[in-house]
């Protein structure tokens, strides 16, 4: 059996389940970038048929990433598989994924059919799936509360059917390490033709086990990894990425697996997950965490003083997390700007230098001093922001005191027209946000969420405002980055309003290619 175990990166179609808005296609395309460059084998990048907007962005992701393979997710439904297959035709590389429920309360309650129903309708369904690609994964979902014969049959059934990788999922979380290692060894102890396909873990962790669960079941056979970027997920969130890898990488010389893995770029590809899904990292998760490699004890600093690894099991250099060394003026060239993203594991390609070099010079201006950590938060705010920018920020008044009324007056750029409106509220980003909606001259915004966070230390931190925006029954998150709290706040609004405005043109040119084909 091999030593290799392949990581399943399901950030973009798990993970994105569990936002409170939907990222927007150029969001995604950036994550499955950071993906690559990290390692990962396969990028779960969506479910096709669930949406315009999920199909074109699967199809974007399948056509750009060339050092992995793109995966869509389908139900065991051949309308669903052809939307997979047709998203991923432009990939040099794809696999489909189709899936269906296998445990006693699903098969009874949900699909409410018998077990040789289910049994038929998954090999019907990896037959389809190979009309496309013979890269073909089948999940039995809720696997962990399955029983055992019935689960040793399916996988079977689905391998003699074609599928080249089977999925073991603990859709639930409900298993522990025990439990689930048992089930992953009885599969392999009773299934046959079981060396024909590699066996997959997706653990959940409604009871913290995710981690701990899926590292079991690779040390039972399998070798294939689902897990997602800080762990993101429905409900309580999946296996993390991070920890697994790091995992493997720290105690290979016990565990003998491998993974493709470049630790250096998880830190870099957390903060870009946490900051474009609007899902903070908690100060003490492992790996990433800000505290991950924080010594408060006094004897625990003395002792890291004396010899690093007597508190450390891993350096904080190994998963890329630099220390802060450097300070910036609005004197330092260009060149600096490179040197030091440089050092910190940034290449040419993932910036525009002149763009970054424009806003670092205002912040420059503001704060005086520039950090490490202000450098990444403008070079991650500055990926965020649609390439084609329908609306723009022109110019920002507002004003607000004890004894009077807060006002705000807002010019933008709309197209190729600039709209100036004046509001009250009841603070300053209340009133520019009415000015806002005036300008629009409809109200189908409704802001469901605004969190106000600090980027960098001290009282002159850069203020990053998340909004979240209802709009035509879908949620979109926007993020603004500023020295200035309103005008943060109106920089998150204003990149909701250029997603929108995407979104709406991925919708109404769908519906020109219904039209086209009704004729």
């Amino acid at each position: 059996m091999s030593n290799q175990v392949k990581i399943f990166d399901t950030t973009l179609r798990d993970g994105e389940q569990a936002l409170a808005a939907s990222l927007s296609m150029k969001e995604k395309l950036q994550i499955a970038f950071a993906l690559e460059r990290l390692g990962v084998d396969i990028i779960e990048a969506g479910f096709p048929v669930s949406s315009p907007g999920d199909f074109q962005s699967v199809r974007s992701i399948a056509r750009e990433i060339k050092n992995a393979t793109v995966c869509g997710l389908s139900r065991a439904l051949e309308k669903d598989i052809d939307a997979c297959g047709e998203a991923m035709s432009v990939a040099e590389q794809f696999r489909i994924h189709t899936f269906i429920a296998t445990s006693d309360i699903h098969v009874a309650s949900k699909l409410r059919k018998s077990q040789d129903e289910v049994v038929e309708m998954a090999v019907k369904a990896i037959k389809h799936a190979g009309r496309y690609t013979d890269d073909i994964e089948f999940s039995c979902e809720d696997a962990g509360r399955t029983p055992i014969d019935y689960l040793c049959r399916m996988v079977e059934s689905a391998i003699n059917a074609g599928a080249t990788t089977v999925n073991i999922p603990d859709t639930v979380g409900y298993t522990t390490p025990t439990e689930f290692g048992g089930i992953i060894q009885s599969l392999f102890n009773r299934v046959p033709n079981i060396d024909k396909a590699i066996i997959s873990v997706h653990c959940h962790n409604d009871l913290g086990l995710a981690v701990a669960n899926s590292l079991v079941a690779v040390e039972y056979g399998a070798r294939q990894i689902e897990c997602t970027i800080n762990g993101i997920g429905e409900r309580a969130g999946n296996c993390s990425l991070e920890e697994i890898a790091m995992i493997l990488q720290t105690r290979q010389a016990m565990l003998g697996l491998n993974t493709n893995i470049r630790s250096q770029e998880i830190s870099r590809t957390s903060k870009l997950v946490s900051q474009l899904c609007n899902m903070p990292v908690q100060a003490n998760k492992a790996i990433v965490g800000a505290n991950a490699f924080s010594h408060s004890s006094g004897i625990h600093q003395d002792g890291v003083l004396k010899a690093q690894n007597t508190y450390e099991i891993m350096t904080p250099e190994s998963v890329g997390i630099n220390k802060n060394n450097l300070n910036l003026t609005s004197r330092s060239g260009r060149h600096v700007i490179k040197h030091r993203l440089e050092e910190l594991g940034y290449k040419t390609q993932d910036y525009d230098l002149d763009t970054l070099y424009a806003s670092f010079v205002k912040l420059a201006d503001k704060k005086g001093q520039v950090f490490d950590y202000d450098l990444e938060a403008l070079l991650f705010f500055d990926k965020q922001k649609p390439a084609d920018e329908h609306y723009k920020l022109l110019y920002l008044q507002a004003s607000s005191g004890k004894e009077i009324i807060p006002s705000a007056t807002v010019k933008l750029q709309v197209g190729d027209e600039e709209v100036i409106e004046s509001c009250t509220g009841n603070g300053p980003v209340d009133a520019a946000y009415n000015a806002i909606i005036k300008v629009l001259g409809h109200e189908q915004l409704d802001i469901v969420d605004f969190k106000l966070d600090s980027k960098g230390e001290g009282a002159d931190a850069l203020a990053q405002v998340s909004v979240v925006v209802e709009y035509n029954g879908r949620r979109f998150n926007g993020i603004g980055l500023a020295t200035d709290i309103v005008e943060s706040g109106v920089k998150a609004l204003i990149h909701v309003l250029n997603n929108t405005h995407l979104a709406d043109q991925i919708d109404h040119q769908k519906k020109q290619q219904v039209q086209i084909a009704g004729v």
